[in-house]
């Protein structure tokens, strides 16, 4: 009887565990861009609340999926990894979808890291991604213009 009360017990918890912040987080709206032949899948952060929130707290990231941060006014803007688990690089876009600058980020860091211009588009991608595929600044990132009217 005490097995039988174990084995329950253990099915009951698997089905009561609390959702994980990354599910929690998927109900950003998603988007498909592209870099030159790659395809990327990003989730929007749009949103003064996505956008503090980001890639907080998330385990892991599949391979050609990031997230896009749009912003009300292209600024300075910069990113910083708190709370953040995942090492990531950035791009940073002008209105146009244009990379400015790509600067590689460590986890749970408050390092400032910073658009070289006014930006209007971040993009995250696990770290490196933008280095393995070769895409560099002055290079567009394609569908991303036709998201600045999203932000709020």
């Amino acid at each position: 009887m005490q097995l039988r009360s174990t084995a329950f017990f253990l099915v009951l918890s698997a089905f009561s565990l609390p959702i994980l912040p990354a599910q929690a987080q998927s109900a950003m709206p998603r988007t498909e861009l592209s870099a030159g032949m790659y395809r990327i899948e990003a989730e929007v952060a749009a949103t003064q609340e996505n956008r503090m929130t980001g890639l907080m707290q998330r385990r892991s990231m599949p391979p050609n999926q990031g997230m896009l941060f749009i912003f009300t006014q292209p600024q300075r803007h910069c990113m910083w990894m708190k709370n953040t688990l995942l090492p990531l690089s950035v791009a940073f876009l002008d209105d146009e979808g244009h990379i400015l600058n790509v600067e590689d980020m460590q986890p749970q860091t408050e390092d400032n890291h910073c658009a070289a211009k006014p930006a209007r588009f971040a993009l995250e991608m696990n770290l490196g991604w933008f280095r393995q595929k070769g895409i560099k600044p002055g290079q567009t990132i394609e569908g991303v213009r036709r998201l600045a009217g999203l932000a709020r």
